[in-house]
């Protein structure tokens, strides 16, 4: 790993291979991001067998299966601190190799982890240590990319490869989604239960080894200016950018809440406040996560044209003023859920293509990717990664109707703070 770290500081500039950087950078962001939302899909699943049933309650396995989800995020700032670190220090390369093979571990690790039946107590201890080491991951995956990928585009065009940071993003959970589609409709629930939803986390572990073969064709993004500089300290990005930092926290509330609501929750919220079939929930996810992932270079491209505050404020405004009608639009019927899905992938669109690109151009190169990091997954694990418990438990206490305020409150905060962001898209990039 050493050897990785340090030999990479000789390598050309990566603008002459603006395609390879993409591919290294998206390809193996999805494998990361399929191993971190397979668990989303199979989150029914999991609750009936890692976790005790309670005679009281039916839903306290799933609120306890979603609260692993949410302590798994909170392992993300500490992820985007450490990693991003590594990314400032030795490299955005060696940082984006790290994180992969780690996801790779974590994900086996929720593939082998052993039923409540068998195991006990120790099952659920598992699942988390496993979910903890997948956060860390995450974290530092986003801060990484984040940089390399925006670090990689020429003139003009930070927008356009910012918007891959969600492509592969997407396309990750796409694949998830996926996968989790055919089991549930080709296995039976006596199989899913046994053994099925666990491949999809094994099948994880397999596809990390392939991106991280990939990212070794990867050529590195710091200036040979930053090379040379002093190492930053671990916290210098807080202790120097505090503005900056509160700048990406009230950046990213908005657009985290609405983004795990719609792209991960939404097929369990209809499930649970509908009583919609979950194989049909499932397909919907499915189908609205391709036409999103075909939004987000047209999203990108915008940005780069007519500047990144038009699109954050079509994002923040339009979920602030449409949450609430949308969900509560939703019926036990296919059709219904995926017209709301993708009419919210159309309004999610501003903000997602363009976020890599914001932060990015918020912080210095010296410290960008810590700079980044911390503030960004902090938001996420408060807001983003606790969506779906709330969402339950708004649901349990017999008050699932305020979940959609919620949304629609904390996007129109982010609004607020995107009238004030000042535009940064015609600026040239400091490296």
């Amino acid at each position: 790993m050493v050897a990785i770290m340090t030999g990479m500081h000789t390598e050309a500039p990566p603008a002459r291979r603006p395609v390879r950087q993409l591919l290294a950078a998206s390809v193996g962001n999805a494998v990361e991001w399929y191993d971190w939302y397979a668990y989303t899909f199979l989150a029914t699943y999991i609750a009936d067998q890692v976790f005790p049933e309670s005679a009281d309650n039916s839903l306290v396995p799933l609120l306890s299966t979603f609260a692993v989800f949410a302590v798994g995020f909170f392992m993300r700032p500490v992820g985007g601190l450490l990693m991003g670190a590594i990314a400032d220090r030795r490299g955005r390369r060696a940082a984006l190799t790290v994180t992969i093979l780690l996801m790779g571990g974590s994900s086996l690790l929720v593939g082998l982890t052993p039923t409540y039946a068998a195991a006990g107590v120790l099952a659920p201890v598992v699942l988390v240590v496993a979910r903890l080491l997948q956060g860390l991951s995450v974290g530092g995956e986003f801060a990484a990319s984040t940089t390399f990928l925006v670090e990689s585009a020429g003139p003009g065009r930070r927008g356009l490869f910012s918007s891959f940071q969600y492509v592969s993003t997407t396309a990750g959970q796409l694949v998830a989604s996926g996968v989790a589609t055919v089991l549930v409709n080709s296995l039976s629930e006596e199989r899913m239960n046994g053994w099925g939803w666990r491949v999809p986390f094994v099948l994880g572990a397999a596809l990390s080894l392939v991106g991280f073969w990939i990212r070794q064709g990867a050529r590195e993004t710091r200036s040979e200016e930053q090379r040379q500089a002093p190492r930053p300290g671990l916290f210098e990005a807080l202790r120097r950018h505090p503005r900056e930092s509160l700048l990406i926290c009230g950046i990213t509330a908005g657009g985290t809440i609405a983004y795990y609501t719609w792209t991960s929750y939404l097929p369990t919220y209809a499930e649970l406040n509908t009583g919609l079939a979950k194989s049909d929930a499932l397909l919907a996810g499915t189908i609205s996560l391709a036409f999103f992932a075909l939004l987000q270079p047209v999203g990108g491209m915008l940005s780069d044209r007519f500047g990144r505050r038009p699109l954050l404020l079509f994002f923040g405004l339009g979920f602030a003023l449409l949450s609430v009608g949308l969900l509560h639009a939703l019926r036990d019927s296919f059709a219904v859920l995926l017209l709301v899905q993708c009419a919210g992938m159309i309004l999610l669109t501003g903000f997602t293509s363009i976020s890599a690109a914001v932060n990015a151009e918020i912080f210095p190169p010296r410290v960008r990717a810590a700079g980044i990091g911390f503030p960004y997954s902090l938001t996420v694990a408060l807001f983003g990664g606790t969506a779906p418990y709330v969402g339950t438990l708004f649901k349990d206490l017999g008050h699932s109707g305020l979940f959609p305020w919620y949304v629609a409150v904390l996007c129109l905060l982010s609004s607020l703070v995107y009238l004030r962001l000042p535009e940064t898209a015609h600026k040239e990039l400091e490296r």
